[in-house]
């Protein structure tokens, strides 16, 4: 089999059957012979409609074997998990795809996407992903660009507690993104600034929130915009006071040494929610005809039915961002091989895949 050639109907293994992972199998498997993969059997209390095997990705002998039957394969891990996995793919020629947000994983990945027979595609999800999508959109809107704001916020639809919070994301992922440093573009030199750093206010609905920066939101997007913008920026949302709380854990009590300390006592401090929303919010200025302009983008999405199950938003909003692409690669509106940028998918194909198709219905009720 030629699986660089990935069409309807091959077969894709989706790797960690949590929410998201869950998820994207559940819509993967309209199109495609899906087979999802976990080290531990799936506690749920509805039945996926395809096949789940039970193995450990780092036993790396069990992976080769594995993944020698798939056109693709797309990891819904932690970030720390998704580099091996890469290689496999990459070493056999086989579509990769994750959501990781991790700078250094993707840097790798995009070291073996310049030898591959496939595509190798991280940054899949939200952000990066789909708001950079979304940026580059608004974009093309004009004849010269100034300032590029991006700012996601997924979030309790009801908070209690001074963090206003709760993981409903992966708190690995999470947690590396409030330490890692971010790149963006300032004064129109790219340069790296400090996580949680740059705190703003944002009103919406005259209700306000902070945001500030986190890493690795904008993928590639800082080496494609450098010397055409003045400012580029990626920033997390949260409800007031976040930040400076965060602040306190990770610096001033130094648990940025402990990450999994961290990670546990977030994890059982602050659970996931079922009533969540995702804030989707992208800001371009620039000049069109000669004339300052700006243009804006925002949504609000909150948790859905698929197929008579309730998903949350951060499950929903991520799971169906990165099955858009991956079906966007299927009918041959991406390319075949390499590394995929996010900003280069075009936001109105996007949209006309069955899966773009959720971001366009009033889900948001």
């Amino acid at each position: 089999m030629d699986k660089h050639k990935f069409k309807e109907g091959d077969q894709v293994l989706v790797i960690g059957m949590g929410k998201v992972g869950s998820l994207v199998g559940v819509l993967l498997s309209k199109r495609f012979k899906v087979t999802g993969l976990d080290k531990n059997k799936p506690h749920y209390t509805f039945p996926l409609p395809f096949e789940i095997v039970q193995g450990d990705v780092s036993d790396l002998s069990f992976m080769e074997n594995l993944l020698g039957d798939f056109a693709a394969v797309v990891s819904c891990m932690p970030y720390y998990l998704n580099l091996p996995i890469a290689q496999i793919a990459h070493k056999k020629g086989i579509h990769y795809f994750d959501l990781t947000e991790d700078v250094p994983t993707t840097q790798a990945i995009r070291e073996l996407a310049e030898t591959a027979e496939s595509v190798m595609a991280p940054q899949c999800g939200l952000a990066p992903g789909l708001i950079g999508i979304v940026g580059a959109d608004l974009c093309k809107r004009f004849d010269k660009i100034r300032d590029i704001e991006l700012r996601v916020g997924a979030l309790p639809q009801f908070p209690n507690g001074l963090l206003g919070y709760s993981f409903t994301w992966s708190p690995a992922g999470v947690i590396n993104e409030y330490i890692n440093d971010c790149e963006v573009i300032h004064n129109g030199v790219k340069k790296m600034v400090p996580a949680l750093d740059g705190v703003e206010k944002i009103y919406i609905g005259g209700e306000e929130f902070e945001a500030f920066s986190t890493s690795g939101g904008l993928g590639t997007m800082c080496e494609t915009f450098e010397g055409k913008v003045d400012t580029l920026n990626y920033k997390t949302m949260r409800y007031p006071g976040h930040a400076k709380l965060m602040r306190f854990l990770i610096y001033e009590l130094i648990m940025k040494n402990r990450r999994e300390q961290l990670e546990e006592i977030l994890t059982e401090a602050k659970p996931p929610v079922q009533e969540d929303v995702v804030y989707v919010y992208a800001v371009v200025e620039g000049w069109k005809d000669e004339r300052i302009n700006r243009e804006e983008y925002y949504r609000a999405f909150k948790p859905v039915e698929i197929d008579g199950i309730k998903w949350r938003a951060i499950s929903w909003t991520t799971a169906t961002s990165l099955a858009a692409v991956i079906e966007m690669v299927a009918d041959g509106t991406l390319p075949q091989k390499g590394f995929l940028k996010q900003e280069e998918i075009s936001f109105d194909a996007f949209l006309e895949t069955s899966n773009g198709q959720f971001f366009v219905e009033d889900q948001t009720n």
